[in-house]
């Protein structure tokens, strides 16, 4: 099955530090843009309300993922692909900011199999 959303090992590893720090209720959004840019946010279940507007995408280390919908009519044409990258802590409204990392998007197409797959035109 064609997943909407995917995590590299590192960006697995460090869910796995976040869970033992802060408890095993982490959700992610990707945030749309703004003075968090567009990044995968990390948040405590809870800090975020997820509602109608948003799309569940999948999970990634066993926490579940979403982007807004009007965000994922951009998107959805690709696969987005969980990374992680060194930052210097400030200006994110994630979990990891104060770890010096930081959540970072890459994206492929899916290919013309995986669209029909998933039912995207």
């Amino acid at each position: 099955m064609v997943e909407k959303v995917v995590a590299t090992e590192a960006a697995l590893e460090l869910i796995q530090f976040l869970k033992q720090k802060h408890g095993d209720n982490l959700i992610f959004h990707q945030s749309g843009g703004c003075c968090d840019n567009s990044a995968a946010n990390c948040f405590l279940e809870g800090e975020l309300t997820i509602g109608a507007g948003d799309e569940y995408m999948g999970d990634i280390g066993n926490c579940p993922f979403y982007m807004s919908k009007s965000q994922y009519e951009y998107w959805k044409h690709t696969q987005l692909i969980i990374d992680v990258i060194n930052c210097h802590g400030g200006g994110t409204f994630s979990l990891e900011g104060p770890e010096g990392k930081s959540f970072h998007t890459r994206s492929r197409l899916f290919t013309d199999e995986e669209c029909a797959e998933l039912q995207i035109k």
